[in-house]
């Protein structure tokens, strides 16, 4: 493999460490002890991690390695230390999505995504920090402590997969997972200085995903670089029919690294206006200029499209987003499964008591929001004039699309 003698294993690509492991070049033992090491040494500082297993990653890995020896094929992500943000039901592990809610709970299921990263050969590390129920974004919302931003201790990561984010941009992993339903992946991956991507909605399986808003919801990887990210959605992309919003389109194809930079025959839209619409520091409109430069100079032609304002979809968003919220966390009521309260006189009490102690404040804000605009009142005042604004919104992106 073509790297300097002294580059440590933690700072490789998901890419570079998978061909290296399937060609012979590395083993993945030490490719997990190298990540856990680097753990260790900074994890104190970040605060990326709920979870860990490190007994469980070792043998896995070892596992790859007895089969490279025996001249078996290998995934595409072999040997791959990856992280899961701890909303994602993972086998063997638990799913606390950050709140003392399910600070208790071990699925007895496995998240189509996780699934396939195994069948991929990747190994899971452990569980990462988020805003309680991914409701935030600046991964201080947890009920488990605050994630920091490695660059820069006294500053946060983003949220809600801030762990994740973190995790990838400290070196932890090359790879981790994260849940984006209305920026939860991409704002802390630009916090963080790595690479996040939300993919169409219906194009990875929800599966084993803890609801916050099922119609916005999606589970995306980050990476330090596009190529790795390419690797991972080809890994759990696909078909599922245990989730019933599932596209029935194949992965995306594997990535070949030579094409890295080779943005030949792809259009992208630009609305020239947004930025001017939106409060942007100068800093970013710099950054934004030069990045569209690059995308040129790469191949890539630029059209001049026009989209909504901005502040239209962000109020669709605070309608529907918290609304679908106050349904899903339903569930949660201290009966089914979740914390149960020790102090409830009667089944009502049982209810509010395991509510109010299991609830975060941010999330009882949104479960609040969300229940007055669909109440019978204020539904069609508030619920159902969002649900047309998003279609006004839709349209205009199939608009600028078509084109």
């Amino acid at each position: 493999m073509s790297r300097p003698a002294d580059t440590p294993l933690w700072r490789l690509g998901a890419h570079e460490i998978a061909r290296a492991v399937r060609r012979g070049e590395l083993h993945a033992v030490d490719v997990v002890r190298a990540h856990l090491e680097r753990i260790e040494a900074t994890e104190p500082a970040t605060r990326a991690w709920l979870h860990r297993d490190p007994d469980t990653a070792l043998q896995h890995a070892a596992e790859i390695d007895r089969r490279r020896a025996d001249g078996q094929p290998l995934g595409p992500l072999a040997g791959v230390p990856v992280a899961i943000k701890d909303n994602i039901a993972t086998r063997g592990m638990p799913a606390t999505a950050g709140s003392r809610m399910l600070a208790d709970w071990y699925p007895p299921y496995e998240a189509t995504v996780c699934a396939r990263l195994r069948a991929a050969d990747a190994v899971l590390l452990g569980k990462t920090n988020l805003d309680e129920f991914a409701m935030g974004s600046s991964t201080e919302h947890s009920a488990f402590g605050p994630t920091r931003n490695p660059h820069r201790t006294d500053r946060v990561p983003g949220g809600s997969s801030g762990g994740s984010a973190a995790a990838v941009a400290a070196g932890h992993v090359p790879l981790a997972l994260g849940s984006d339903t209305g920026g939860s992946i991409r704002q802390p991956a630009a916090f963080c200085g790595v690479h996040g991507l939300k993919p169409t909605y219906g194009l990875v399986s929800r599966f084993g995903l803890i609801a916050f808003a099922s119609s916005l919801d999606q589970i995306g990887p980050i990476a330090r670089s596009c190529t790795d990210l390419a690797l991972a959605l080809h890994a759990i992309a696909g078909h599922d029919p245990r989730d019933a919003t599932s596209l029935a389109l194949p992965p995306p194809p594997l990535p070949d690294p030579r094409d890295a930079t080779s943005l030949a025959g792809l259009r992208i839209g630009v609305d020239p206006a947004l930025l001017e619409r939106s409060p942007v520091e100068p800093a970013v409109r710099e950054a934004f200029a030069s990045a569209l430069e690059r995308i040129e100079h790469a191949g890539a032609t630029l059209h001049e499209i026009a989209l909504p304002e901005p502040r239209h979809a962000i109020a669709t968003y605070y309608v529907l987003a918290p609304a679908e919220c106050s349904s899903n966390l339903a569930r949660y009521d201290g009966v089914h499964f979740g914390h149960r309260s020790a102090h409830a006189r009667d089944v009502i009490s049982l209810y509010a008591r395991s509510r109010a102690e299991g609830f975060g404040a941010e999330v009882k804000r949104r479960i609040l929001l969300g229940t007055y605009v669909l109440s019978a009142g204020y539904y069609e005042a508030y619920y159902g004039r969002a649900l047309r604004a998003r279609r006004l919104v839709h349209r205009a992106f199939e608009h600028a699309f078509a084109r």
